[in-house]
C-alpha cells in the first residue's frame, strides 16, 4: 500500500514539478503587472505543493521524484511555443496546464490510501482548485487584455 501511495504521490510530484517549470518559464515574457502577480502566485502555490509532496513521500520511506519527466518536456515545449506568441497565449497555455492538474488529482486521487488520501482531498485538491481559479480569474480580467 505504502508503494502504491507512493507512487501516486510521485505521480503528482511531477506534476507540480512540471508547473513550476512551466511557470518560471511564462514569467519571464510576460509583462502586464496584474498577470505577473498572479503568476508569480500561481508559482508559489505549486512550489508550496511540490515541498508538501515531497515531505510526504520521504515519510513514507519513498524517493521523491526529481524531474518532471515526460510531461514537463511536452508542457515547456507547449509554453515555449505560447511565448512567441504573446500574453495571453501563454496564460490560455497555464490554465490548460492547471486543467491538466485539476484532471489528474481528481482522477488518481481515489488510489492513496489512509492519511495520503486524506491529505490530498484536504489540502492538494483544493489549492489545485485555487490556482485553477486564479488563472481563470485572470483571462477574465479586463485589465489584462
Amino acid at each position: 500500500m505504502a508503494n502504491t501511495d507512493v507512487d501516486t504521490l510521485n505521480s503528482f510530484l511531477r506534476g507540480e514539478l512540471s508547473a513550476v517549470e512551466t511557470y518560471r518559464q511564462a514569467s519571464k515574457h510576460i509583462k502586464s503587472p496584474v498577470a505577473l502577480t498572479e503568476v508569480e502566485a500561481c508559482l508559489k502555490d505549486h512550489e508550496s505543493r511540490v515541498e508538501a509532496i515531497k515531505e510526504r513521500i520521504s515519510k513514507l520511506g519513498g524517493q521523491p521524484a526529481e524531474s518532471s519527466g515526460l510531461w514537463g518536456t511536452f508542457a515547456k515545449a507547449v509554453q515555449g511555443g505560447a511565448d512567441l506568441l504573446g500574453e495571453k497565449i501563454a496564460i490560455d497555455a497555464l490554465e490548460q496546464g492547471e486543467d491538466h492538474g485539476l484532471a489528474d488529482y481528481n482522477r488518481d486521487i481515489d488510489k492513496l490510501h489512509g492519511a495520503e488520501r486524506t491529505f490530498a482531498r484536504s489540502t492538494l485538491l483544493p489549492a489545485q482548485k485555487q490556482t485553477h481559479g486564479k488563472l481563470s480569474h485572470l483571462k477574465k480580467n479586463p485589465n489584462f487584455h
